[in-house]
Protein backbone atom coordinates (compact mmCIF):
# COMPACT_ATOMS: atom_id res chain seq x y z
CA UNK A 1 0.00 0.00 0.00
CA UNK A 2 1.77 3.54 -0.88
CA UNK A 3 1.20 6.15 2.10
CA UNK A 4 -0.37 9.32 1.41
CA UNK A 5 2.25 11.95 3.39
CA UNK A 6 0.73 14.97 2.05
CA UNK A 7 -2.90 16.43 1.30
CA UNK A 8 -5.24 19.52 1.13
CA UNK A 9 -8.43 19.59 2.89
CA UNK A 10 -10.95 22.34 3.62
CA UNK A 11 -12.59 23.12 6.75
CA UNK A 12 -15.49 25.01 8.02
CA UNK A 13 -16.67 25.21 11.60
CA UNK A 14 -20.25 25.49 12.05
CA UNK A 15 -22.61 28.86 11.85
CA UNK A 16 -24.07 30.03 15.36
CA UNK A 17 -27.92 29.57 14.96
CA UNK A 18 -30.11 32.90 14.66
CA UNK A 19 -31.50 34.45 17.38
CA UNK A 20 -35.68 34.70 17.01
CA UNK A 21 -38.67 37.07 17.87
CA UNK A 22 -40.96 35.54 19.93
CA UNK A 23 -43.90 36.30 22.43
CA UNK A 24 -45.28 35.08 25.44
CA UNK A 25 -48.65 33.81 25.12
CA UNK A 26 -49.93 32.58 28.88
CA UNK A 27 -53.48 32.36 29.95
CA UNK A 28 -54.56 35.20 31.94
CA UNK A 29 -51.02 37.31 30.63
CA UNK A 30 -52.62 39.93 28.12
CA UNK A 31 -48.96 41.62 27.77
CA UNK A 32 -46.74 38.91 28.09
CA UNK A 33 -43.75 40.04 26.80
CA UNK A 34 -40.42 39.55 24.22
CA UNK A 35 -39.91 35.80 24.72
CA UNK A 36 -37.49 34.82 21.37
CA UNK A 37 -33.76 32.49 22.82
CA UNK A 38 -31.11 32.82 21.67
CA UNK A 39 -29.20 31.00 18.90
CA UNK A 40 -26.64 28.19 20.18
CA UNK A 41 -23.12 28.40 19.18
CA UNK A 42 -21.71 26.47 16.20
CA UNK A 43 -19.50 23.43 16.69
CA UNK A 44 -15.71 24.13 16.51
CA UNK A 45 -13.25 22.63 14.19
CA UNK A 46 -10.60 20.62 15.80
CA UNK A 47 -7.75 17.91 14.28
CA UNK A 48 -6.64 14.92 16.56
CA UNK A 49 -4.09 12.95 16.81
CA UNK A 50 -4.34 9.16 16.43
CA UNK A 51 -1.78 6.26 16.06
CA UNK A 52 -2.66 5.21 12.43
CA UNK A 53 -0.37 6.54 9.29
CA UNK A 54 -2.58 5.01 6.90
CA UNK A 55 -5.42 8.01 8.00
CA UNK A 56 -4.81 10.78 5.27
CA UNK A 57 -5.67 7.84 2.40
CA UNK A 58 -9.59 8.23 3.90
CA UNK A 59 -9.22 11.28 2.94
CA UNK A 60 -8.23 11.34 -0.31
CA UNK A 61 -11.74 11.25 -2.26
CA UNK A 62 -13.67 13.53 0.43
CA UNK A 63 -11.19 16.61 1.39
CA UNK A 64 -14.07 19.06 2.59
CA UNK A 65 -15.55 18.77 6.07
CA UNK A 66 -17.72 20.51 8.51
CA UNK A 67 -18.93 21.04 12.16
CA UNK A 68 -22.63 20.93 12.78
CA UNK A 69 -24.51 24.67 12.81
CA UNK A 70 -26.03 25.75 15.97
CA UNK A 71 -29.75 25.75 16.31
CA UNK A 72 -31.58 28.81 15.89
CA UNK A 73 -33.69 30.09 19.23
CA UNK A 74 -36.95 28.85 20.44
CA UNK A 75 -39.99 29.84 22.24
CA UNK A 76 -40.45 30.59 25.76
CA UNK A 77 -36.85 31.83 25.79
CA UNK A 78 -35.38 28.83 24.74
CA UNK A 79 -32.08 28.85 23.36
CA UNK A 80 -31.08 26.55 20.52
CA UNK A 81 -28.93 23.27 20.73
CA UNK A 82 -25.01 24.19 20.32
CA UNK A 83 -23.40 22.82 17.04
CA UNK A 84 -22.01 19.57 17.45
CA UNK A 85 -17.58 19.59 17.49
CA UNK A 86 -15.71 18.05 14.35
CA UNK A 87 -13.19 15.99 15.31
CA UNK A 88 -10.68 15.12 12.21
CA UNK A 89 -8.25 12.47 13.02
CA UNK A 90 -4.68 12.71 11.53
CA UNK A 91 -1.80 10.46 12.31
CA UNK A 92 0.88 11.34 14.98
CA UNK A 93 3.62 13.44 12.96
CA UNK A 94 0.80 15.15 11.21
CA UNK A 95 2.11 19.19 10.28
CA UNK A 96 -0.89 20.98 9.32
CA UNK A 97 -0.63 24.82 7.92
CA UNK A 98 -3.61 27.28 7.75
CA UNK A 99 -2.48 28.32 3.85
CA UNK A 100 -4.07 31.35 4.23
CA UNK A 101 -2.02 32.56 7.91
CA UNK A 102 0.82 30.11 7.62
CA UNK A 103 -0.24 29.09 11.39
CA UNK A 104 1.45 25.85 11.81
CA UNK A 105 -0.16 23.18 14.44
CA UNK A 106 2.06 20.17 15.00
CA UNK A 107 0.70 16.87 16.38
CA UNK A 108 3.19 14.92 18.61
CA UNK A 109 0.83 12.72 20.20
CA UNK A 110 -1.62 10.63 20.43
CA UNK A 111 -5.43 12.00 21.42
CA UNK A 112 -3.07 15.51 20.93
CA UNK A 113 -6.09 17.96 19.43
CA UNK A 114 -5.82 21.85 18.38
CA UNK A 115 -8.62 23.66 17.18
CA UNK A 116 -8.38 25.03 13.84
CA UNK A 117 -11.95 26.54 13.27
CA UNK A 118 -14.29 28.53 16.05
CA UNK A 119 -17.52 27.93 15.65
CA UNK A 120 -19.52 30.95 15.36
CA UNK A 121 -21.04 32.44 18.17
CA UNK A 122 -25.33 32.31 18.42
CA UNK A 123 -27.12 35.63 17.25
CA UNK A 124 -29.73 36.72 20.26
CA UNK A 125 -33.48 36.64 20.11
CA UNK A 126 -35.45 39.55 21.36
CA UNK A 127 -35.90 38.78 25.04
CA UNK A 128 -32.33 39.63 24.99
CA UNK A 129 -33.29 43.53 23.85
CA UNK A 130 -35.81 43.69 26.59
CA UNK A 131 -35.56 47.33 28.66
CA UNK A 132 -37.65 49.34 30.45
CA UNK A 133 -38.00 51.68 27.84
CA UNK A 134 -38.28 49.20 25.06
CA UNK A 135 -40.41 46.33 26.58
CA UNK A 136 -41.66 44.77 22.91
CA UNK A 137 -38.35 45.04 21.08
CA UNK A 138 -38.63 43.20 17.68
CA UNK A 139 -34.90 43.26 17.20
CA UNK A 140 -33.21 39.95 16.76
CA UNK A 141 -29.70 39.18 15.20
CA UNK A 142 -28.16 36.33 13.13
CA UNK A 143 -25.70 33.83 14.05
CA UNK A 144 -22.13 34.42 13.35
CA UNK A 145 -20.64 32.62 10.67
CA UNK A 146 -17.79 30.06 11.38
CA UNK A 147 -14.28 30.31 10.79
CA UNK A 148 -13.48 28.98 7.50
CA UNK A 149 -9.82 27.63 5.96
CA UNK A 150 -8.16 25.80 3.54
CA UNK A 151 -5.15 23.47 5.31
CA UNK A 152 -1.95 21.94 4.05
CA UNK A 153 -1.39 18.43 5.73
CA UNK A 154 1.87 17.21 5.88
CA UNK A 155 2.75 13.85 7.27
CA UNK A 156 6.25 13.69 9.31
CA UNK A 157 6.77 10.04 10.19
CA UNK A 158 6.43 9.77 13.77
CA UNK A 159 8.08 5.85 13.76
CA UNK A 160 8.59 4.86 17.09
CA UNK A 161 11.45 2.76 16.11
CA UNK A 162 13.57 2.95 13.33
CA UNK A 163 15.88 0.11 12.08
CA UNK A 164 19.19 0.65 10.82
CA UNK A 165 22.18 -2.00 9.94
CA UNK A 166 23.72 -3.68 7.40
CA UNK A 167 21.87 -5.48 4.02
CA UNK A 168 22.52 -8.64 5.40
CA UNK A 169 21.09 -7.97 8.88
CA UNK A 170 17.51 -8.88 8.23
CA UNK A 171 16.01 -5.38 8.84
CA UNK A 172 13.37 -5.78 6.08
CA UNK A 173 12.88 -9.74 7.23
CA UNK A 174 12.53 -8.69 10.60
CA UNK A 175 10.01 -5.81 9.51
CA UNK A 176 7.94 -8.70 7.54
CA UNK A 177 7.79 -10.53 10.45
CA UNK A 178 6.51 -8.80 12.70
CA UNK A 179 4.04 -6.33 11.12
CA UNK A 180 2.39 -9.17 8.68
CA UNK A 181 2.06 -12.10 11.93
CA UNK A 182 -0.96 -10.34 13.57
CA UNK A 183 -4.24 -9.07 11.96
CA UNK A 184 -4.16 -5.49 13.65
CA UNK A 185 -0.78 -4.91 11.14
CA UNK A 186 -0.28 -3.22 8.43
CA UNK A 187 2.61 -2.98 6.10
CA UNK A 188 3.35 0.25 3.82
CA UNK A 189 5.43 1.54 1.16
CA UNK A 190 6.27 5.10 1.35
CA UNK A 191 5.36 7.09 -1.32
CA UNK A 192 8.71 9.44 -1.88
CA UNK A 193 12.02 7.22 -1.42
CA UNK A 194 11.32 3.89 -0.96
CA UNK A 195 11.60 2.94 2.89
CA UNK A 196 9.26 0.42 4.49
CA UNK A 197 6.99 1.28 7.24
CA UNK A 198 5.03 -1.21 9.36
CA UNK A 199 2.41 -0.53 11.83
CA UNK A 200 2.54 -2.95 15.32
CA UNK A 201 -0.37 -2.19 16.86
CA UNK A 202 0.07 1.42 16.47
CA UNK A 203 3.55 1.61 17.07
CA UNK A 204 5.13 2.70 13.46
CA UNK A 205 8.59 0.42 12.58
CA UNK A 206 10.76 1.96 9.88
CA UNK A 207 13.04 0.56 7.52
CA UNK A 208 15.59 2.98 7.17
CA UNK A 209 17.70 1.75 4.23
CA UNK A 210 20.65 3.37 2.15
CA UNK A 211 21.47 5.13 5.84
CA UNK A 212 24.63 3.07 5.96
CA UNK A 213 26.46 2.31 2.83
CA UNK A 214 28.40 5.65 1.93
CA UNK A 215 25.78 7.80 3.54
CA UNK A 216 27.95 10.34 5.55
CA UNK A 217 29.95 11.03 1.86
CA UNK A 218 26.23 12.01 0.81
CA UNK A 219 24.46 9.01 -0.71
CA UNK A 220 21.54 7.38 0.52
CA UNK A 221 18.07 8.61 1.65
CA UNK A 222 18.82 11.90 -0.03
CA UNK A 223 17.05 15.89 1.99
CA UNK A 224 13.52 15.05 1.74
CA UNK A 225 13.64 12.08 4.11
CA UNK A 226 15.65 13.58 6.94
CA UNK A 227 12.46 14.78 7.98
CA UNK A 228 11.34 11.60 8.98
CA UNK A 229 14.39 10.50 10.03
CA UNK A 230 14.53 13.19 13.01
CA UNK A 231 11.08 11.91 14.26
CA UNK A 232 12.34 8.89 15.20
CA UNK A 233 11.98 7.83 18.92
CA UNK A 234 14.50 5.33 18.87
CA UNK A 235 16.52 3.26 17.10
CA UNK A 236 16.78 -0.97 16.59
CA UNK A 237 20.37 -1.76 15.71
CA UNK A 238 20.56 -5.15 13.86
CA UNK A 239 23.98 -6.81 14.10
CA UNK A 240 23.89 -10.45 12.24
CA UNK A 241 25.56 -13.53 13.89
CA UNK A 242 26.61 -14.04 10.09
CA UNK A 243 29.54 -11.29 10.97
CA UNK A 244 33.29 -12.54 11.78
CA UNK A 245 33.34 -10.16 14.22
CA UNK A 246 29.65 -8.39 15.80
CA UNK A 247 31.10 -5.68 17.79
CA UNK A 248 33.70 -4.84 15.34
CA UNK A 249 30.51 -4.27 13.02
CA UNK A 250 28.25 -2.45 15.78
CA UNK A 251 30.82 0.27 16.09
CA UNK A 252 31.74 0.77 12.18
CA UNK A 253 27.84 1.40 11.55
CA UNK A 254 27.92 3.51 14.52
CA UNK A 255 30.60 5.94 13.28
CA UNK A 256 28.83 5.98 9.49
CA UNK A 257 25.59 6.65 11.53
CA UNK A 258 27.25 9.78 13.33
CA UNK A 259 29.57 11.32 10.26
CA UNK A 260 26.14 11.15 8.51
CA UNK A 261 24.35 12.64 11.36
CA UNK A 262 27.50 15.44 11.76
CA UNK A 263 27.41 16.01 7.67
CA UNK A 264 23.40 16.56 7.63
CA UNK A 265 23.65 18.63 10.36
CA UNK A 266 21.02 16.85 12.33
CA UNK A 267 22.75 17.07 15.87
CA UNK A 268 20.52 15.89 18.62
CA UNK A 269 17.99 15.06 15.65
CA UNK A 270 20.04 12.47 14.12
CA UNK A 271 20.11 8.76 14.57
CA UNK A 272 22.91 8.26 16.86
CA UNK A 273 21.58 10.52 19.19
CA UNK A 274 18.60 8.36 19.78
CA UNK A 275 18.16 5.62 22.20
CA UNK A 276 19.35 2.77 21.03
CA UNK A 277 18.31 -1.25 21.18
CA UNK A 278 20.41 -3.82 19.60
CA UNK A 279 19.00 -7.16 18.36
CA UNK A 280 21.56 -9.87 17.32
CA UNK A 281 19.86 -11.71 14.40
CA UNK A 282 19.91 -14.79 12.24
CA UNK A 283 20.69 -17.00 15.38
CA UNK A 284 19.99 -19.81 13.77
CA UNK A 285 23.99 -19.71 12.02
CA UNK A 286 25.24 -21.22 15.16
CA UNK A 287 24.82 -24.69 16.51
CA UNK A 288 26.91 -23.56 19.92
CA UNK A 289 24.11 -21.57 22.31
CA UNK A 290 27.17 -20.54 24.56
CA UNK A 291 28.15 -18.45 21.91
CA UNK A 292 24.81 -16.43 21.37
CA UNK A 293 24.92 -16.29 25.16
CA UNK A 294 28.60 -14.55 25.62
CA UNK A 295 27.89 -12.41 22.52
CA UNK A 296 24.55 -11.09 24.23
CA UNK A 297 26.58 -10.41 27.67
CA UNK A 298 29.02 -8.75 25.37
CA UNK A 299 26.62 -6.17 23.73
CA UNK A 300 24.83 -5.81 27.11
CA UNK A 301 27.58 -4.43 29.08
CA UNK A 302 27.42 -1.43 26.30
CA UNK A 303 24.38 -0.44 28.88
CA UNK A 304 21.47 -1.15 26.08
CA UNK A 305 18.63 -3.63 25.72
CA UNK A 306 19.96 -6.20 23.56
CA UNK A 307 17.62 -9.09 21.62
CA UNK A 308 18.34 -12.45 19.96
CA UNK A 309 16.29 -13.28 17.09
CA UNK A 310 16.13 -16.25 14.34
CA UNK A 311 13.84 -15.23 11.71
CA UNK A 312 13.08 -18.38 10.43
CA UNK A 313 11.74 -19.43 14.13
CA UNK A 314 8.29 -18.62 14.99
CA UNK A 315 8.57 -19.06 18.99
CA UNK A 316 11.24 -16.59 18.68
CA UNK A 317 9.52 -14.10 16.93
CA UNK A 318 6.54 -14.19 18.93
CA UNK A 319 9.04 -14.13 22.12
CA UNK A 320 10.38 -11.01 20.38
CA UNK A 321 7.11 -9.14 19.82
CA UNK A 322 6.07 -9.95 23.29
CA UNK A 323 9.44 -8.34 24.57
CA UNK A 324 9.15 -5.27 22.18
CA UNK A 325 5.50 -4.80 23.67
CA UNK A 326 6.90 -4.03 26.99
CA UNK A 327 9.67 -1.84 26.19
CA UNK A 328 6.97 0.32 24.08
CA UNK A 329 5.02 0.38 26.06
CA UNK A 330 7.17 2.09 28.65
CA UNK A 331 7.93 4.54 26.62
Amino acid sequence: MALIDELKIHAEAGNGGNGVVRWRQEKFIAKGGPAGGDGGRGGDFYIVGARDIGLLAKYKAKKDFYAEKGEDGGSKSLTGKNGEDFMLELPIGSVVTNIATGEKFTLLEEGEKFMICHGGRGGYGNEHFKSSINTTPRDWRPGQEGEVGDFQIELEIFADIGLVGLPNAGKSSLLNAVTNAQSKVGSYQFTTLDPHLGDFYGYIIADIPGIIEGASEGKGLGVKFLKHIKRTKMIAHLVSFENENLMKTYKEIRKELEAYDKKAELGEEGLSAKEEIIILTKTDVLEDKKIIAKTKKEFEKLGKKVFTLSLFDDASIKEFMDDLTKVLKVK
